[in-house]
């Protein structure tokens, strides 16, 4: 169970943090909208309050402070840090082309035509694909899961989205090299399977896979003991089921957890989103950031490169409005720009939402979410199992209900 620091020493109102969980429960555990629910928020790293409630599986087992979730594209910051890791040494660049380390791409080619039922039509040359477009969104790769364009259609017939059956590193990315970008890289923000190939990079320039990299050089040294690419058998006891919307209906149980294909070691390790993981763990990740890259002794990368990778990378400053054409991510639009591997807040007037200019966070399909407000020192964690992300507001009300017990701003 997670030690909770006295919120009034904190700067927070007690009452008012007890209305998160009051909230929550009404609004989407009670009527049946979410399983459960697990919401932890913390300042200067101590965290003040806690909140879980509902349940874990479908029989009805208590959700547990320390369930184990499927945190989908939160893994997304750790592959980020691991390549900065990565920069910071030397080994590459945000600048260099990707075909320093993956050669595959040489002859990728810009979508002109075709593509669903039929073939595509010859592309035409694309520009040159650099690390920083991989880290940004914007290489000109997409996701199934955009359901917008042919090419999106093309990733959703080879199972591209990161999916855990697929053969390998190498695979991945000789299916991805047959496929048209979608526009040049640096002409505009698309969410994509570009952290995956990221992912792959760090492991080809590493020498081992993502998972030891992670294990040896991020989870493992943090303390995060049970964030990995998969559920062991000693712990699938606490590993929830997971859920799919259904309009007009209760959820429906996707993916229950003692058949779960999370219990397997995957064939491919996904950068962009394979990973599980615990409240608590991600709370250690979450320290380390307002840590400024490092926590307890372990220094992951230098506070000036945690502050470039949440500064805004969108062209000219544009909020993701004016850039992105994706139809899905896990980010705010408007006010809301992105860094390397962050979603951040460059407008909270835009956004709409309270909050700090330079907060930076970012979610999973599942629901999950967090975020880091480096003016105030405040982060919080949230984690549920219902898919897609995007059915509720939740995270707009959670930083509402934040900040509204917030009583002593260092703004």
């Amino acid at each position: 169970m997670t030690d909770l620091a006295n919120p009034e020493a904190m700067g927070f109102d007690t009452a008012r943090l007890a209305r998160i969980g009051a909230f929550l429960d009404e609004r989407y555990v009670a009527p049946g909208k979410l399983p459960g629910l697990d919401v932890l928020v913390a300042r200067d790293g101590e965290a003040v309050y806690r909140h879980t409630s509902g349940k874990a599986r479908a029989d009805g087992t208590p959700l547990a402070p320390d369930a184990i979730y499927r945190i989908a594209s939160m893994t997304k910051p750790l592959t980020s840090i691991a390549f900065m890791m990565l920069v910071e040494e030397g080994k590459v660049a945000l600048d260099d082309p990707v075909t320093s380390v993956v050669p595959e791409f040489a002859n990728l080619g810009v979508y002109t035509g075709g593509g669903a039922e039929a073939a595509f039509a010859p592309p035409r040359p694309a520009a040159a694909m650099r690390m920083v477009d991989l880290i940004t969104h914007q290489s000109g790769l997409t996701y199934g899961i955009q359901n917008r364009t042919n090419v999106d259609a093309a990733y959703r017939k080879a199972r591209l989205d990161g999916h855990a059956s697929l053969p390998g590193n190498d695979h991945f990315i000789a299916e991805l090299a047959k496929l048209p970008l979608e526009f040049d890289p640096g002409d505009g923000w698309n969410y994509s399977v570009g952290t995956d190939v990221l992912g792959v990079i760090v492991a080809r320039l590493s020498g081992v896979s993502l998972g030891e990299f992670f294990r040896t050089r991020i989870t493992g040294p943090l303390g995060m003991d049970d964030t990995a690419f998969f559920c062991p058998d000693d712990k699938v006891h606490r590993l929830t089921d997971a859920w799919n919307y259904e309009p007009g209906e209760p959820p429906q149980l996707l993916d229950p957890a003692e058949k779960s294909g999370t219990r397997r070691v995957p064939r491919f390790e996904s950068g962009g989103g394979g990973l599980l993981s615990t409240t608590a763990d991600y709370h250690r990740f979450c320290r380390m950031l307002v840590g400024g890259g490092g926590l307890d002794g372990v220094r992951l990368i230098s506070p000036k490169t945690l502050h470039l990778m949440t500064t805004n990378h969108l062209p000219g400053g544009a909020d993701l409005t004016q850039v992105s054409r994706a139809l899905f991510s896990e980010a705010y639009n408007a006010g809301a720009g992105f860094g390397l591997g962050f979603g951040m807040t460059i407008d909270p007037a835009r956004a709409l939402v309270p909050g700090s200019a330079g907060e930076f966070y970012w979610g999973g399909i599942f629901s999950t979410a967090f975020f880091v407000d480096p003016v105030e020192k405040v982060h919080a964690v949230f984690m549920t199992q219902l898919l897609p992300s995007s059915i509720y507001p939740i995270r707009r009300q959670l930083k509402t209900l934040i900040y509204s017990a917030l009583t002593a701003s260092r703004a």
